[in-house]
């Protein structure tokens, strides 16, 4: 059978997320891959619980079809999340989607056709690329230092692409980097959306999880002319495998959304909404989301100590203050696959730069997360990543 395929789909077969997810399952491998929260502290007992009383109490809707905004219960919990970020707004604004994911592929079904310029941060968001390119997008990638995108670079991308339709960025513990914009160019960001009248997509899946530095507002809190487009997702928070996120937007846009979303999956599972909102209706998020972050900043601070002690002169990192990611430079290396190949030979699971890039790659760049590896496995994997990146660098 010949098989024909529409243009979304990719070419090539390389999958680079299915990797990560494979190796991060191999009990074999010490895996600094992906992006996947400690399961230590899924809140299983209490999840049940709050199962067993939507079952109990409210089976009957829960188990039902259900509106392609979201349940009201659920939308209000986001409400409350959405004040801490100084969001202030109503139901009419938000959606609920199918996990963040598919908050950034039905915002590329709206908005991007073949040859649609987006631009996004360099590196960027992997899947976000993924999902872009799909739909036919032109990259156009803005470099980044440890304040997050540069605004005079940003600036002279849009005047150079007044076609710009879409800049998508993670200003807060940003993926793969874990770095984080300041507040000053926030405002920048705003302000140039507003002057070269483009829409701006947030994705803020990380910025609860901070342990040191200050709160910074959203993008979306500082917009008061309907430039910022806001996603958020209970995944890194709560649970992954339940998958609910949520899109933040003028209602006009929400309406466009919820048409699209009701084309894709009619609505988001209704029994997990239910089950989350009677979750946070009697348990304190605040004090799981604190035991989360005194976790993750343990086995960050386990990490960077030993990426210090043991890389090769001339590597250097990103420093996060929160979040889940740290972003390493190898200095000499053209060829970033290496490094994940010499890596994996010694049982030690990266994500290779490549695929974080819209356009051409920074050569010698990979990513590293650690909140799902154990304290006493991490200064180990570390040890035998600097062996493979020692390899590579003699080469």
């Amino acid at each position: 059978m010949t098989y024909k395929f529409s243009k979304h789909v990719p070419q090539s077969d390389v999958d680079a997320v299915g990797d990560i997810l494979k190796v991060a399952g191999d009990p074999k491998v010490t895996s600094f891959a992906g992006g996947l929260p400690a399961p230590e502290l899924f809140p299983v007992e209490e999840v049940k619980a709050a199962a067993n009383r939507v079952l109990t109490g409210n089976g009957r809707a829960a188990l039902q079809y259900g509106s392609s905004q979201g349940v009201p219960g659920l939308r209000q919990v986001i409400l409350n999340r959405l004040e801490i970020e100084g969001i202030k707004t109503d139901s009419d604004h938000v959606m609920v989607a199918t996990g963040s994911q598919q908050s950034i592929d039905l915002t590329g079904k709206i908005f991007i056709d073949e040859g649609t310029t987006v631009i996004v941060e360099d590196p960027t968001y992997l899947t976000a690329i993924d999902v872009f390119r799909s739909y036919g997008a032109h990259f156009v990638g803005v470099d980044m230092d440890e304040d997050g995108m540069k605004m005079d670079a940003l600036e002279e991308a849009l005047k150079n692409n007044p076609d710009t339709r879409l800049i998508y960025t993670v200003p807060t513990f940003q993926n793969p980097t874990g770095r984080t914009m300041t507040l000053e160019r926030r405002k920048k960001l705003v302000e140039l959306a507003g002057k070269y009248d483009v829409l701006v997509l947030e994705d803020n899946p990380y910025g609860a999880i901070r342990w040191s530095g200050n709160n910074l507002p959203s993008l979306k809190s500082l917009d008061k002319n309907n430039h910022v487009i806001y996603m958020g997702t209970l995944s890194k928070i709560f649970s992954p495998g339940l998958r609910l996120g949520w899109v933040v937007a003028d209602p006009k846009l929400i309406k466009k959304y919820t048409m699209m979303k009701q084309s894709a999956d009619l609505h988001t599972d209704s029994l997990a909404q239910y089950i989350a909102a009677e979750y946070f209706a009697e348990n304190d998020i605040e004090d799981h989301v604190t035991a989360i972050t005194a976790l993750y900043h343990k086995r960050e601070q386990i990490m960077v100590d030993a990426v210090d002690k043991y890389f090769p002169a001339g590597v250097t990192h990103s420093n996060p203050e929160g979040g889940m990611f740290l972003w390493v430079m190898v200095p000499g290396v053209a060829d970033s696959q290496k490094l994940f190949d010499a890596a994996l030979k010694r049982n030690v699971a990266i994500v290779p730069g490549d695929p974080f890039f819209g356009n051409e790659s920074i050569p010698g760049t990979f990513r590293m997360n650690y909140s799902n590896t154990p304290e006493d496995k991490i200064e180990d994997g570390v040890k035998r990543l600097a062996e493979a990146i020692e390899e590579v660098m003699s080469k």
